[in-house]
Protein backbone atom coordinates (compact mmCIF):
# COMPACT_ATOMS: atom_id res chain seq x y z
CA UNK A 1 0.00 0.00 0.00
CA UNK A 2 1.33 3.51 -0.95
CA UNK A 3 1.58 5.86 2.19
CA UNK A 4 1.79 9.56 2.64
CA UNK A 5 5.45 9.58 4.38
CA UNK A 6 8.13 8.67 3.07
CA UNK A 7 10.49 5.70 3.95
CA UNK A 8 13.34 5.50 5.40
CA UNK A 9 16.07 3.27 7.33
CA UNK A 10 15.77 3.86 10.68
CA UNK A 11 19.52 4.87 10.82
CA UNK A 12 19.20 7.74 8.26
CA UNK A 13 16.39 8.72 10.43
CA UNK A 14 19.21 9.07 13.20
CA UNK A 15 18.12 6.01 15.58
CA UNK A 16 20.12 3.21 16.81
CA UNK A 17 19.26 0.38 15.25
CA UNK A 18 20.48 -1.99 18.45
CA UNK A 19 17.83 -0.05 20.23
CA UNK A 20 14.96 -0.73 18.14
CA UNK A 21 15.75 -3.94 17.75
CA UNK A 22 15.60 -4.45 21.55
CA UNK A 23 12.07 -3.09 21.30
CA UNK A 24 10.89 -5.29 18.85
CA UNK A 25 12.83 -8.27 20.93
CA UNK A 26 10.19 -7.52 23.85
CA UNK A 27 7.33 -7.48 21.73
CA UNK A 28 8.59 -10.67 20.32
CA UNK A 29 8.74 -12.12 23.88
CA UNK A 30 5.38 -10.88 25.06
CA UNK A 31 3.76 -13.09 21.98
CA UNK A 32 5.95 -16.26 22.63
CA UNK A 33 4.58 -16.18 26.18
CA UNK A 34 1.24 -15.73 24.88
CA UNK A 35 0.58 -12.78 26.55
CA UNK A 36 -1.21 -11.46 23.18
CA UNK A 37 -1.68 -12.54 19.81
CA UNK A 38 -0.27 -9.74 17.68
CA UNK A 39 0.98 -6.11 17.26
CA UNK A 40 2.06 -3.59 14.92
CA UNK A 41 4.20 -0.65 15.50
CA UNK A 42 5.85 2.25 13.71
CA UNK A 43 8.21 5.38 14.06
CA UNK A 44 8.32 8.00 12.17
CA UNK A 45 10.95 11.22 12.31
CA UNK A 46 10.62 14.58 10.88
CA UNK A 47 7.66 13.94 8.23
CA UNK A 48 9.08 11.03 7.05
CA UNK A 49 8.82 6.72 8.46
CA UNK A 50 11.89 5.35 10.14
CA UNK A 51 10.51 1.67 10.81
CA UNK A 52 7.28 -0.32 10.92
CA UNK A 53 6.82 -4.08 11.75
CA UNK A 54 3.62 -6.58 12.20
CA UNK A 55 4.25 -9.15 14.86
CA UNK A 56 2.01 -12.32 15.56
CA UNK A 57 -1.40 -12.72 14.45
CA UNK A 58 -4.15 -10.40 14.04
CA UNK A 59 -7.12 -13.07 14.35
CA UNK A 60 -6.52 -16.17 16.00
CA UNK A 61 -9.00 -18.56 14.69
CA UNK A 62 -8.97 -18.99 11.94
CA UNK A 63 -5.45 -18.30 12.22
CA UNK A 64 -4.53 -14.81 10.31
CA UNK A 65 -1.12 -12.72 10.80
CA UNK A 66 -0.94 -9.37 11.63
CA UNK A 67 -0.27 -7.61 7.96
CA UNK A 68 0.43 -3.66 6.99
CA UNK A 69 -3.04 -3.67 6.07
CA UNK A 70 -4.28 -4.61 9.32
CA UNK A 71 -6.45 -1.83 11.59
CA UNK A 72 -6.22 -2.54 15.31
CA UNK A 73 -8.86 -1.17 18.42
CA UNK A 74 -6.93 2.14 19.18
CA UNK A 75 -9.58 1.89 22.11
CA UNK A 76 -8.80 5.25 23.92
CA UNK A 77 -6.07 6.43 21.59
CA UNK A 78 -9.51 7.58 19.99
CA UNK A 79 -10.07 10.02 21.68
CA UNK A 80 -7.45 12.17 20.66
CA UNK A 81 -9.15 11.77 17.37
CA UNK A 82 -12.49 13.20 18.45
CA UNK A 83 -10.69 16.08 20.50
CA UNK A 84 -9.52 17.24 17.17
CA UNK A 85 -13.10 17.74 15.84
CA UNK A 86 -13.16 20.18 18.92
CA UNK A 87 -9.93 21.95 17.77
CA UNK A 88 -11.22 21.88 14.11
CA UNK A 89 -14.25 23.92 15.23
CA UNK A 90 -12.72 26.59 17.23
CA UNK A 91 -10.20 27.15 14.19
CA UNK A 92 -13.54 27.84 12.55
CA UNK A 93 -14.69 30.13 14.79
CA UNK A 94 -17.78 28.15 15.33
CA UNK A 95 -17.18 27.02 18.90
CA UNK A 96 -14.45 28.02 21.93
CA UNK A 97 -13.08 25.94 24.03
CA UNK A 98 -14.71 27.55 27.05
CA UNK A 99 -18.31 27.91 25.91
CA UNK A 100 -20.19 25.99 27.84
CA UNK A 101 -21.52 22.63 26.77
CA UNK A 102 -25.03 23.15 26.94
CA UNK A 103 -24.84 26.66 24.41
CA UNK A 104 -24.98 24.21 21.66
CA UNK A 105 -26.53 21.61 23.61
CA UNK A 106 -29.36 23.42 25.33
CA UNK A 107 -30.80 19.55 27.11
CA UNK A 108 -27.51 19.36 28.07
CA UNK A 109 -28.28 21.79 31.16
CA UNK A 110 -30.51 19.48 33.14
CA UNK A 111 -29.61 17.79 36.17
CA UNK A 112 -26.72 21.20 36.94
CA UNK A 113 -24.83 20.72 34.40
CA UNK A 114 -25.50 24.18 32.94
CA UNK A 115 -22.04 25.64 33.13
CA UNK A 116 -19.95 22.88 32.65
CA UNK A 117 -17.40 24.09 29.44
CA UNK A 118 -15.95 21.99 26.91
CA UNK A 119 -12.62 22.59 28.23
CA UNK A 120 -13.55 21.20 31.25
CA UNK A 121 -14.38 17.84 29.19
CA UNK A 122 -11.40 17.75 27.40
CA UNK A 123 -9.33 17.80 30.49
CA UNK A 124 -11.36 15.24 32.57
CA UNK A 125 -13.13 17.64 34.81
CA UNK A 126 -16.49 17.52 33.80
CA UNK A 127 -17.60 15.55 36.94
CA UNK A 128 -19.74 12.42 35.04
CA UNK A 129 -17.14 10.02 34.56
CA UNK A 130 -19.21 7.41 35.74
CA UNK A 131 -22.21 7.87 33.11
CA UNK A 132 -24.15 5.27 31.80
CA UNK A 133 -22.65 3.34 28.81
CA UNK A 134 -24.83 4.25 25.83
CA UNK A 135 -26.98 1.26 24.79
CA UNK A 136 -26.47 -0.06 21.56
CA UNK A 137 -29.62 1.09 20.11
CA UNK A 138 -27.94 4.80 20.34
CA UNK A 139 -24.95 3.81 18.52
CA UNK A 140 -26.94 4.95 14.68
CA UNK A 141 -30.03 6.41 16.22
CA UNK A 142 -28.44 9.75 17.30
CA UNK A 143 -31.72 11.25 18.53
CA UNK A 144 -31.82 8.90 21.72
CA UNK A 145 -27.90 9.29 21.76
CA UNK A 146 -28.63 12.97 22.85
CA UNK A 147 -31.16 12.37 25.56
CA UNK A 148 -28.82 9.74 27.18
CA UNK A 149 -25.97 12.04 27.25
CA UNK A 150 -28.07 14.93 27.76
CA UNK A 151 -29.37 13.07 30.71
CA UNK A 152 -26.18 12.60 32.47
CA UNK A 153 -26.13 13.17 36.26
CA UNK A 154 -23.09 14.82 38.29
CA UNK A 155 -21.29 12.73 40.50
CA UNK A 156 -19.19 16.38 42.16
CA UNK A 157 -19.29 20.08 41.19
CA UNK A 158 -17.65 19.92 37.60
CA UNK A 159 -14.12 21.35 37.99
CA UNK A 160 -13.24 20.26 42.02
CA UNK A 161 -12.07 16.66 40.73
CA UNK A 162 -9.34 15.57 37.76
CA UNK A 163 -10.82 11.65 37.45
CA UNK A 164 -10.65 10.20 33.64
CA UNK A 165 -13.66 10.00 32.10
CA UNK A 166 -13.16 6.71 30.45
CA UNK A 167 -16.78 6.29 28.48
CA UNK A 168 -18.99 9.44 28.77
CA UNK A 169 -16.87 12.27 28.10
CA UNK A 170 -16.24 12.20 24.08
CA UNK A 171 -19.61 11.37 23.58
CA UNK A 172 -20.42 15.22 24.28
CA UNK A 173 -18.17 15.90 21.70
CA UNK A 174 -19.77 13.88 19.05
CA UNK A 175 -23.66 15.62 19.81
CA UNK A 176 -21.70 18.86 19.48
CA UNK A 177 -20.21 18.29 16.11
CA UNK A 178 -23.45 17.28 15.40
CA UNK A 179 -25.55 20.42 16.70
CA UNK A 180 -22.88 22.95 14.83
CA UNK A 181 -22.36 21.31 11.58
CA UNK A 182 -25.55 18.90 11.10
CA UNK A 183 -23.24 16.33 9.85
CA UNK A 184 -22.43 12.49 11.51
CA UNK A 185 -19.73 12.81 13.30
CA UNK A 186 -18.11 9.78 12.15
CA UNK A 187 -18.20 11.93 8.47
CA UNK A 188 -17.06 14.95 9.59
CA UNK A 189 -13.88 13.15 11.23
CA UNK A 190 -13.18 11.44 7.95
CA UNK A 191 -14.12 14.29 5.72
CA UNK A 192 -12.26 17.33 7.44
CA UNK A 193 -9.22 15.45 9.34
CA UNK A 194 -8.63 11.72 8.25
CA UNK A 195 -8.53 12.40 4.58
CA UNK A 196 -7.33 15.55 4.24
CA UNK A 197 -3.97 14.06 5.83
CA UNK A 198 -4.15 10.93 3.49
CA UNK A 199 -4.83 8.02 5.78
CA UNK A 200 -8.86 7.65 4.69
CA UNK A 201 -7.21 3.99 3.87
CA UNK A 202 -5.40 3.24 7.26
CA UNK A 203 -7.58 5.56 9.81
CA UNK A 204 -11.29 4.72 10.72
CA UNK A 205 -13.98 6.39 13.53
CA UNK A 206 -16.53 4.46 12.53
CA UNK A 207 -15.17 1.52 10.16
CA UNK A 208 -18.00 0.38 7.26
CA UNK A 209 -18.67 -3.96 6.47
CA UNK A 210 -16.65 -3.35 3.35
CA UNK A 211 -13.47 -2.78 5.50
CA UNK A 212 -14.35 -5.13 8.60
CA UNK A 213 -12.05 -7.75 7.22
CA UNK A 214 -8.53 -6.11 7.79
CA UNK A 215 -9.85 -5.42 11.39
CA UNK A 216 -7.44 -7.34 14.27
CA UNK A 217 -9.36 -9.19 16.46
CA UNK A 218 -9.74 -7.73 20.41
CA UNK A 219 -8.86 -10.56 22.97
CA UNK A 220 -8.49 -10.52 26.95
CA UNK A 221 -7.48 -13.15 29.44
CA UNK A 222 -10.11 -15.49 30.88
CA UNK A 223 -10.17 -16.85 34.10
CA UNK A 224 -7.54 -19.41 33.77
CA UNK A 225 -5.49 -16.21 32.25
CA UNK A 226 -5.94 -17.84 28.51
CA UNK A 227 -6.20 -15.57 25.57
CA UNK A 228 -10.70 -15.19 24.86
CA UNK A 229 -12.09 -13.49 22.65
CA UNK A 230 -14.24 -10.45 23.31
CA UNK A 231 -17.45 -11.51 21.77
CA UNK A 232 -19.10 -8.10 22.23
CA UNK A 233 -16.61 -5.88 21.20
CA UNK A 234 -15.91 -7.80 17.41
CA UNK A 235 -19.44 -7.32 15.68
CA UNK A 236 -19.89 -5.39 12.88
CA UNK A 237 -22.35 -2.95 14.61
CA UNK A 238 -19.54 -2.17 17.40
CA UNK A 239 -16.54 -1.60 15.05
CA UNK A 240 -19.03 0.49 12.44
CA UNK A 241 -20.19 2.96 15.89
CA UNK A 242 -17.21 4.44 15.73
CA UNK A 243 -17.75 5.28 19.68
CA UNK A 244 -15.67 8.07 20.40
CA UNK A 245 -14.22 6.80 23.62
CA UNK A 246 -12.75 3.60 22.30
CA UNK A 247 -14.02 2.88 18.71
CA UNK A 248 -11.95 3.59 16.44
CA UNK A 249 -9.36 1.53 14.17
CA UNK A 250 -5.81 2.08 12.61
CA UNK A 251 -2.72 0.90 11.48
CA UNK A 252 0.50 1.96 13.92
CA UNK A 253 1.61 3.64 11.19
CA UNK A 254 -1.18 5.78 10.25
CA UNK A 255 -1.18 7.21 14.17
CA UNK A 256 2.59 7.34 13.63
CA UNK A 257 1.95 10.40 11.01
CA UNK A 258 -1.21 11.78 12.53
CA UNK A 259 1.27 12.65 15.71
CA UNK A 260 3.54 13.54 12.97
CA UNK A 261 1.04 15.91 11.91
CA UNK A 262 1.08 17.39 15.26
CA UNK A 263 4.91 17.84 15.55
CA UNK A 264 5.13 19.99 12.42
CA UNK A 265 2.19 22.42 13.87
CA UNK A 266 -0.96 21.28 11.60
CA UNK A 267 0.60 19.96 8.51
CA UNK A 268 1.38 16.40 6.83
CA UNK A 269 2.86 15.82 3.50
CA UNK A 270 2.01 19.36 2.53
CA UNK A 271 -1.19 18.89 3.63
CA UNK A 272 -2.40 22.14 6.39
CA UNK A 273 -5.11 20.77 8.50
CA UNK A 274 -4.51 22.80 12.06
CA UNK A 275 -2.68 26.23 12.66
CA UNK A 276 0.70 25.45 14.80
CA UNK A 277 -0.92 27.70 17.32
CA UNK A 278 -3.78 25.71 17.84
CA UNK A 279 -1.14 22.26 18.46
CA UNK A 280 0.93 24.44 21.27
CA UNK A 281 -2.23 25.15 22.71
CA UNK A 282 -3.91 21.77 22.69
CA UNK A 283 -0.51 20.29 24.16
CA UNK A 284 -0.22 22.10 26.95
CA UNK A 285 -0.12 21.23 30.31
CA UNK A 286 -3.59 21.79 31.62
CA UNK A 287 -3.89 20.53 34.78
CA UNK A 288 -0.59 21.24 36.05
CA UNK A 289 0.89 18.34 38.71
CA UNK A 290 -3.12 17.62 40.03
CA UNK A 291 -3.61 14.16 40.56
CA UNK A 292 -5.87 11.89 37.99
CA UNK A 293 -8.18 9.56 40.74
CA UNK A 294 -9.01 7.60 37.72
CA UNK A 295 -5.60 6.95 36.78
CA UNK A 296 -4.30 5.30 40.15
CA UNK A 297 -3.90 8.98 41.22
CA UNK A 298 -0.32 9.83 39.11
CA UNK A 299 -0.30 13.64 37.91
CA UNK A 300 -1.64 12.80 33.90
CA UNK A 301 0.05 16.65 32.99
CA UNK A 302 -3.89 16.91 30.90
CA UNK A 303 -3.69 19.01 27.88
CA UNK A 304 -7.32 19.34 25.41
CA UNK A 305 -6.45 16.06 24.40
CA UNK A 306 -3.91 14.21 24.63
CA UNK A 307 -1.58 14.37 27.86
CA UNK A 308 2.44 15.30 28.49
CA UNK A 309 4.95 13.82 29.93
CA UNK A 310 5.86 16.89 32.18
CA UNK A 311 8.84 16.03 35.22
CA UNK A 312 6.83 14.02 37.60
CA UNK A 313 8.60 10.69 38.54
CA UNK A 314 6.01 8.44 36.75
CA UNK A 315 3.35 8.72 33.76
CA UNK A 316 1.72 5.92 32.23
CA UNK A 317 2.86 5.06 28.87
CA UNK A 318 4.91 7.89 27.95
CA UNK A 319 7.99 6.33 29.17
CA UNK A 320 10.29 7.75 32.27
CA UNK A 321 12.67 9.22 30.59
CA UNK A 322 10.89 10.87 27.90
CA UNK A 323 11.40 14.65 27.25
CA UNK A 324 9.21 16.29 29.67
CA UNK A 325 7.62 17.29 26.28
CA UNK A 326 6.53 14.22 25.09
CA UNK A 327 2.22 14.09 24.32
CA UNK A 328 0.56 11.39 23.76
CA UNK A 329 -2.51 8.81 24.87
CA UNK A 330 -2.94 4.83 25.45
CA UNK A 331 -5.50 2.76 24.75
CA UNK A 332 -7.01 0.61 27.51
CA UNK A 333 -4.54 -2.45 28.39
CA UNK A 334 -3.47 -2.32 24.90
CA UNK A 335 -1.31 0.36 23.36
CA UNK A 336 0.10 3.84 23.18
CA UNK A 337 0.63 6.56 21.03
CA UNK A 338 3.15 9.64 21.47
CA UNK A 339 5.51 12.48 19.71
CA UNK A 340 8.02 13.91 21.09
CA UNK A 341 8.71 17.74 20.23
CA UNK A 342 12.06 17.43 21.22
CA UNK A 343 13.25 15.36 18.58
CA UNK A 344 10.68 15.19 15.95
CA UNK A 345 9.67 11.44 16.44
CA UNK A 346 6.50 9.98 16.71
CA UNK A 347 6.22 6.23 18.26
CA UNK A 348 2.73 4.10 17.87
CA UNK A 349 2.17 0.78 19.67
CA UNK A 350 -0.87 -1.02 19.28
CA UNK A 351 -1.72 -4.46 20.55
CA UNK A 352 -4.49 -6.50 20.54
CA UNK A 353 -5.57 -8.47 23.55
CA UNK A 354 -6.57 -5.75 26.75
CA UNK A 355 -4.37 -6.97 29.54
CA UNK A 356 -4.60 -5.44 33.32
CA UNK A 357 -1.91 -4.08 35.60
CA UNK A 358 0.77 -3.80 36.67
CA UNK A 359 2.19 -5.95 33.93
CA UNK A 360 0.28 -3.71 31.25
CA UNK A 361 1.76 -0.45 32.75
CA UNK A 362 5.65 -2.08 33.19
CA UNK A 363 5.18 -3.39 29.08
CA UNK A 364 4.19 0.08 27.91
CA UNK A 365 7.48 1.82 29.96
CA UNK A 366 10.11 -0.80 28.82
CA UNK A 367 9.01 -0.68 24.82
CA UNK A 368 8.42 3.29 24.95
CA UNK A 369 11.68 3.74 26.93
CA UNK A 370 14.01 1.69 24.48
CA UNK A 371 12.08 3.63 21.56
CA UNK A 372 13.63 7.03 23.60
CA UNK A 373 16.64 5.60 23.74
CA UNK A 374 17.01 4.89 19.98
CA UNK A 375 17.25 8.51 19.71
CA UNK A 376 20.42 10.25 18.95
Amino acid sequence: MTFVLETIAPSEAGFRVEQIERMSKLIETHIAEGRYPGAQVALARNGKLAFTRNYGLARVAPSAPAKDDTVWRLYSNTKVLVAASMWLLVEEGAISFYDRVSDHLPEFAQHGKKDITIAQVLTHQGGFPNAPVIVPEAWEDHQLLRRLVCDYTLEWTPGSRLFYHSYSAHWVFALIVEAITKMDFRAFLRQRLIEPLGLGDEMFVGIEEKDQHRCAEMYEPDRDGKTALIEAENTVAYRRAGIPSGGGFATARAMAAFYQMMLAGGTLNGKRVLSPRMIQYVTRNFTGERLDNGMGDIAMHRGLGPHSRGESEIIRGLGSIASPRTFGHGGVGSSYCWADPDSGVSFAYISNSKLPDPWHSRRLELISNCVHAAIV
